[in-house]
């Protein structure tokens, strides 16, 4: 049964800070047990002590690194084997310093398998667990550069791009089976991701840049008001309904048997 409560117990990857580290305190403050993963054993630790004495929640903790192809294939098991795990928090990700020509291909790669490859075998195993149970929630964050992918160096935007469009293909391929999928569209907000990119949040103007906390309670309030997509930011959601509107009305046009005339 589809419901827009998030309840039972949640697996948030990327939890160690930032946004992860927030959703995992505010889901706490509404009683969920939590699972909370990430690289950092000691934040996790420290994390999940706090959480535990303020909310007397159960909190377990997994230390991995998602972009190692073992550790990612354990935690998917966990989520088809676990039918305690009732949400799915897909956080974990990271940018990459500098624009794209110049960027270290290493490290690109890197990218793409924890903002690309992680989230759709972790979402792909919590659809299927989920979806013979009858219910579940899947909470993927995207970022709202997959809007405007110009507007961001480097391929970032393109992962999140590719979030953005997991989700609603998940979201239809489930609607009739007890799984909320809810897409997450964050603008710029105040983590440590820019820190560690070589971004300076400081050099923004200030009227740019969202708390964490904010940016999460409005994405949490955004899953309970029933919205597929959150866009935490926007402040009227009619300006992407008509967005959305005019992307599917090109739909019966996208794919036909002749060329279009301009092209004759």
């Amino acid at each position: 049964m589809t419901t827009n409560t998030l309840q039972g117990k949640a697996l948030v990857t990327g939890a160690s800070s930032g946004i992860g580290a927030t959703y995992a305190r505010q889901l706490a403050a509404k009683g969920l047990d939590l699972v909370l993963v990430a690289r950092d054993q000691a934040r996790l630790d420290t994390l999940a002590q706090t959480l535990a004495a303020d909310f007397g929640v159960a909190v377990e903790v997994v230390k991995a690194d998602l972009t190692q192809a073992a550790e990612l294939q354990a935690l998917e098991q966990r989520l088809l084997t676990d039918s305690s795990i009732s949400v799915l928090i897909n956080n974990a990700g990271m940018t990459v310093e500098g624009g794209y020509v110049d960027a270290d291909p290493a490290r690109v790669e890197a990218m793409i398998q924890l903002n690309v490859l992680a989230p759709t075998r972790l979402s792909m195993a919590a659809a299927k667990a989920m979806a013979a149970r009858g219910q579940g929630a899947i909470v993927n964050l995207a970022s709202v550069v997959a809007l405007i992918p110009e507007q961001f160096a480097g391929a970032y935007g393109a992962t999140k791009a590719f979030v953005l469009g997991l989700t609603q293909s998940l979201a239809t391929e489930l609607a009739d089976k007890g799984v909320r999928v809810q897409g997450v569209l964050p603008g710029l907000t105040r983590t440590e991701i820019f820190e560690r990119s070589g971004h300076d949040l400081a050099a923004l103007p200030p009227e740019w840049v969202m708390e964490v906390e904010d940016m999460v309670a409005a994405a949490i309030k955004g899953f309970e008001m029933g919205e597929g997509l959150t866009l935490p930011s926007l402040p009227d959601m009619a300006d992407f309904a008509a967005y959305d509107k005019a992307r599917l009305a090109m739909g019966p046009r996208l794919s036909l048997s002749n060329p279009a005339p301009r092209y004759r």
